[in-house]
């Protein structure tokens, strides 16, 4: 796939789902972007002020998701899932029309997104995309939590490592280039939580639509599901699915080499706030000329989670 022009959806595409924290019927459509519009979430359920733009520094809150919200203080909820499905496809300009506060959870992960997604060709535009090269190493320490970037000058890859002290999550680790890698069990790849969690959260008010349908629980030593996992690491590719998803928050392809240690939507949130900060150490830039060969298979067949 040539990825030196900007992309879009030929056409609009409409689906509907509950919300993994509200528990409410959202109803989505993803219409197609102008050049150099980037991704805009605009809520249909109200007459003014209902545009968001999807940028890092619109990130209000990032406890167990990932929450926009304007300047009118409009908001849009758990956008992560949707937005790496739009990585991964190839989509940088869009407006999704939503007429609630919550992107719908669908599975868990991303497989759904991008089945509907594939239902529709690809519009190549005529603007270049716009990539951010990473050129000296950048990294946040926020207690034991780790994460950091260095040059890569043809990928965004990612090594993320999990420490959990359940044994079914364990300490899994996984590295991923996005543009080179097969990336059928990062996008199939659920969000979880542990059992023991679950009432906490929900008297925080959160996980009210969260089940089995769209999500991992682990309790002790057993995985609760039926069918159990979809792959060996679902739970560090979730969460690298999590970290292209508010990636794309930068409003630019990164290419670089992500470290990160026990991270979520709150530190990759202020790391993008950090690089962008740090001006020297990165350029931004259209290329010539970049073939990106992404293995993507949607022909298998595959809904309470905290951590989204």
């Amino acid at each position: 796939m040539n990825e030196v022009y900007q992309q879009t959806l030929s056409d609009q595409l409409n689906f509907s789902g509950k919300g993994l924290h509200t528990g409410k019927i959202s109803n989505v459509k993803i219409l197609p972007g102008v050049e150099n519009q980037g991704i805009i979430f605009k809520r249909v359920d109200l007459e003014n002020n209902n545009l968001i733009k999807a940028n890092f520094s619109n990130v209000t809150s990032a406890k167990l998701c990932t929450t926009l919200q304007n300047e009118f203080g409009v908001q849009v909820s758990t956008v992560e899932h949707l937005l790496a499905s739009l990585y991964i496809i190839g989509i940088d300009n869009a407006v999704i029309e939503i007429d609630n506060v919550e992107v719908p959870i669908m599975d868990g992960s991303a497989k759904d997104f991008l089945e509907i997604l594939k239902k529709k060709e690809i519009k190549k535009l005529n603007a270049k995309r716009k990539y951010l090269k990473i050129l000296d190493k950048i990294e946040l320490v926020d207690g034991k939590r780790e994460i950091s970037i260095e040059p890569n000058e043809t990928a965004l890859e990612v090594n993320f490592q999990l420490n959990y002290k359940n044994n079914v999550i364990g300490n899994q680790k996984n590295c991923v280039n996005f543009q080179f890698d097969d990336l059928t069990d990062i996008y199939q790849s659920r969000t979880f939580c542990l059992f023991d969690d679950i009432e906490k959260i929900k008297k925080l008010g959160l996980a009210q639509g969260g089940s089995l349908d769209n999500a991992v629980v682990v309790k002790d030593d057993k995985v609760l599901n039926d069918g159990g996992l979809r792959n060996k690491k679902e739970f560090v590719n979730h969460k690298i699915l999590d970290l292209v998803g508010d990636f794309l928050l930068s409003g630019y392809r990164v290419l670089g080499k992500v470290n990160c240690y026990q991270g979520g939507h709150e530190l990759t949130n202020n790391f993008l706030r950090k690089i962008f900060s740090k001006k020297k150490s990165y350029e931004l830039f259209q290329h010539k000329d970049i073939i990106i060969s992404k293995k993507i298979n949607l022909n298998q067949s595959t809904k309470i989670a905290v951590n989204a």
